[in-house]
C-alpha cells in the first residue's frame, strides 16, 4: 500500500521508499522491486517500450492500490504528475488550465491569480495565457503542463517521456527549463524515459528497467560500463560501436 508521510519529513534522505513491489496486469509481471529515491535528486528510469516504466511511475503516483509490497511517499503535498499527451483541458484557455489545479486546491481567488501570474513568469507563457491548447506548439503545450503542475509546488514531480513528441533544439530547452525547476522549486524529479542522452543530461541516478525489473541503479557517467548481466549491455550497446548509441 502507498503511505503518504508527513512526519519528520525535512530530516529524511529520502522522499519515496519502494519495498518488494509486484504488480501483474495480464502477462506483464513488474517486480519485485526495491528502491528508494532521494530527496533533492533527479531519477531517471531507462528502459524499451513495455518494460514497466509507466506502470512503476503510476505506481508512485497513487494510480493504483492492488499490488504487493508497500510504498512510502514522504511528503504532505500531493504528487505533480506530467503525463506523456499533457492531459491539456482543450475547451479551457492556458490560463484556466493552470488555475484549474489551484482551485482543486481551495485556493482563493485573488491566490490563484497571482499564482498563475507568477508561475507563467517563470515558465515565459504569459503571452499565451488566453490561448487554448490545441493552437499551442509542442514546446508550449510542455511548459503549459509542467506549470500547471508546478503551481501547486509539489515535493515530487514525475514525468512520463516528457521530451518524446519535441523537436531536438526545442527538447534542449526544456531539458533546461527542467533543471531550473528542481533549483527554483527544491523538488525531486523523476523521469521516464527511453532516451539514453536524456538520461545522461539530467538524471543525477538512472534505474535501468528491463522486463518489470530494476536491473541496476548507476550515475550518468557510469551508464556505459559493461556488466556481467548481458541483457542489460546489449540494451545499452555495450560491445557495439558506443560512440553511435541510440534511442530504443
Amino acid at each position: 500500500m502507498i503511505q503518504q508521510c508527513e512526519e519528520e519529513v525535512d530530516w529524511m534522505e529520502d522522499i519515496v521508499s519502494i519495498k518488494d513491489v509486484r504488480m501483474k496486469v495480464g502477462e506483464f509481471q513488474l517486480g519485485p522491486i526495491d528502491l528508494d529515491i532521494k530527496r533533492g535528486e533527479v531519477f531517471a528510469f531507462l528502459g524499451k517500450t513495455g518494460a514497466g516504466k509507466t506502470l512503476l511511475m503510476e505506481l508512485i503516483g497513487g494510480f493504483y492500490t492492488h499490488y504487493e509490497g508497500t510504498i512510502q511517499v514522504f511528503s504532505d503535498v500531493p504528487v505533480g504528475i506530467v503525463l506523456q499527451e499533457y492531459a491539456l483541458f482543450p475547451h479551457l484557455t492556458v490560463a484556466e488550465n493552470i488555475a484549474y489545479g489551484l482551485k482543486c486546491h481551495h485556493y482563493s481567488k485573488s491566490e490563484t491569480q497571482k499564482k498563475v501570474k507568477d508561475i507563467t513568469s517563470f515558465f515565459g507563457i504569459n503571452h499565451l495565457l488566453g490561448q487554448y491548447p490545441d493552437t499551442l506548439s509542442g514546446g508550449e503545450k510542455q511548459r503549459t503542463a509542467l506549470a500547471r503542475t508546478m503551481a501547486i509546488r509539489p515535493d515530487l514531480l514525475l514525468l512520463d517521456e516528457p521530451f518524446s513528441a519535441l523537436d531536438v533544439a526545442t527538447k534542449e530547452r526544456i531539458y533546461g527549463q527542467i533543471l531550473k525547476i528542481k533549483e527554483e522549486f527544491d523538488c525531486t524529479i523523476v523521469i521516464i524515459t527511453h532516451d539514453f542522452h536524456e538520461a545522461i543530461r539530467l538524471a543525477d541516478r538512472v534505474g535501468i528497467l528491463l522486463h518489470g525489473k530494476v536491473k541496476d541503479v548507476v550515475a550518468p557517467g557510469e551508464l556505459f560500463v559493461r556488466r556481467q548481466d548481458n541483457e542489460v549491455n546489449e540494451f545499452l550497446g555495450i560491445g557495439e560501436n558506443v560512440d553511435k548509441k541510440r534511442t530504443i
